[in-house]
């Protein structure tokens, strides 16, 4: 049988919630993104920058709480916890998952 990896289940429930949480910016950042997209060239670099703001405060988010619990462990625990945390992010937050890989 397949087991699940290290902190898989905690990691889902960290994401879940931080997506609740944080539904507001989620949703500030998929407006931005289509702002972007839809931009014209003159403005195309200003609104690039405007989603490239609400991403960093994503990424902001998801840095934080994974160090907030990774700080939690012994060094040798954080570190496979970081890695599931960033496999997690990855599946759920593709987008800003990439901005706190280390």
């Amino acid at each position: 049988m397949f087991r699940k990896p290290p902190f898989a289940d905690l990691v889902s429930t960290q994401l879940a919630l931080l997506a609740q949480d944080e539904a507001a910016l989620l949703a500030e950042a998929r407006e931005a993104e289509l702002a972007w997209q839809r931009a014209g060239r003159d403005v195309a670099e200003e609104a690039y920058g405007d989603w490239q703001l609400v991403a960093d405060a994503i990424a902001d988010r998801l840095l934080d709480l994974r160090e907030t619990y990774a700080a939690t462990l012994d060094e040798p625990t954080a570190d496979s916890y970081r890695v599931a945390f960033a496999r997690g992010a990855r599946k759920r937050f593709p987008r800003f998952a990439a901005l706190v890989e280390e």
